[in-house]
């Protein structure tokens, strides 16, 4: 979690951005007033509050926005997050499109302290949804989530997703359905969504329902452990524990969790039901592990 500490525009290209306090965001644009925005990838630049407190330490006495940044923001390292990230603050949603930018070496503040930290340590963003910024607002992760529903007749059209959409809707409000697919029972297909979804869509969790059981085209355990780089078996134990409490048939599911790249990958059994009741026994948890991906959790000690 971060808060908004300055919001910058500038009237002119050329000119330092100076705290306007609040401003209003639209989609494809940008921050209205600020003459860096248009429809292009670096709509809205955002940059460390910490960092900008340390340059200073330095004797820079720099100004808020004197970075060209339009949001100066506490509590997240920006330059940690990978392309792809979005960030929500109210109604504003901002996703990661670019990670620091060459600097002129002409400008004042290079020319006087012989560095600018806005090359390494500001990103850039596009706005996705707009709405108003202003400071002392909070900003949070929102995570991109993928869905992915194993079954031979739903994939023919023959049968209505109904879990599917069951795990949308337990989804928290800072988890986001970028995109679902209803996949036959096949392995190599299987594997495939996955991989689509964490190495090309860029999700940060991916949850599948269905073809975790015991029958002969049950194999969603397999495609996860062909794509995961690393297991997490405490959450397919977690999910198969709590559902031990509704049904005993629950010890005889064989999902798996695992992680590839920066993407948990999360197993799910295949009826409405037992989707939502798995889904309660880690979603209140799960959130800590995602930003351990992302790089913003560095510490998992508890005093």
């Amino acid at each position: 979690m971060g808060k908004v500490i300055a919001v910058c525009t500038s009237p002119a290209r050329g000119t330092q951005k100076e705290n306007v306090h609040k401003a209003t965001l639209r989609v494809d644009y940008g921050v209205e007033g600020d003459a860096h925005a248009g429809n292009w990838h670096r709509q809205v630049s955002l940059l460390s509050y910490d960092k900008v407190q340390a340059f200073n330490a330095r004797g820079a006495a720099v100004k808020d926005g004197a970075f060209g940044e339009n949001l100066l923001v506490d509590g997240f390292d920006f330059a940690r997050l990978p392309v792809g990230t979005r960030l929500g603050c109210g109604e504003v949603l901002l996703e990661i499109t670019q990670i620091g930018k060459q600097c002129h070496h002409g400008c004042e503040i290079f020319q006087r302290m012989g560095d600018c930290i806005m090359p390494r340590e500001g990103v850039f963003a596009r706005v996705l949804h707009g709405g108003e910024i202003a400071e002392g607002d909070e900003m949070h992760l929102v995570y991109k989530v993928g869905i992915i529903t194993a079954s031979d007749k739903g994939s023919m059209g023959e049968r209505e997703d109904l879990s599917g959409p069951a795990i949308a809707e337990r989804l928290p409000d800072d988890y986001q359905v970028v995109c679902t697919e209803i996949v036959p029972d096949d392995r190599a297909q299987l594997a495939e969504a996955m991989r689509r979804m964490c190495d090309e869509q860029g999700c940060n969790l991916v949850l599948t329902t269905g073809g975790t059981g015991f029958a002969p085209r049950d194999v969603t355990p397999e495609a996860t452990q062909d794509v995961i780089d690393r297991a997490v078996p405490g959450i397919a134990e977690a999910i198969r524990a709590y559902s031990m409490q509704f049904t005993s048939r629950a010890m005889l599911s064989r999902g798996t969790s695992g992680i590839r790249g920066r993407t948990l990958i999360v197993n799910l059994p295949g009826s409405p039901k037992a989707v939502r009741e798995s889904m309660d026994a880690f979603i209140d948890v799960i959130g800590h592990g995602l930003r351990l991906l992302l790089n913003t959790d560095g510490e998992c000690a508890r005093t």
